[in-house]
């Protein structure tokens, strides 16, 4: 069986190829994704959706992790998340909680600062 912290460091550098099939085959079924302060979403369709809209708003992504520690079922790291916006580059300040079950995230949970994602977005 691969180690907790194994599987999410592949999944965070598959959000580099943006493909949500891909990134999807991470999440249990019931999976609850909530990007802090958003409202979560939960299940595979939801998430899929979210997933799969991402190239709509950005050229690219890629996860940076600076720190990364796991202890059991749970995974957290501290990232710089960097998006390609066409004409400028974002970086994001990311705290990230993964939780695990066999393998696969039921439970994915990001911190940052919205207001600082959003006045880059302007």
């Amino acid at each position: 069986m691969v180690p907790n912290d194994d599987i999410i460091s592949r999944f965070c550098s598959a959000f580099e190829r943006l493909d949500p099939d891909e990134l999807i085959g991470y999440f249990a079924p019931d999976a609850v994704y909530h990007n802090i302060p958003m409202q979560p979403l939960t299940g595979h369709a939801a998430i899929r959706a979210f997933l799969a809209d991402i190239p709509n708003q950005f050229h690219g992504l890629r996860f940076e992790t600076l720190r990364q520690v796991a202890q059991g079922d749970m995974v957290m790291n501290e990232r710089v998340d960097h998006f390609d916006l066409g004409d400028r580059n974002v970086s994001l300040p990311v705290a990230g909680i993964f939780e695990l079950r066999d393998g696969k995230i039921v439970a994915w949970r990001d911190y940052f600062d919205l207001a600082t994602l959003e006045r880059h977005l302007r």
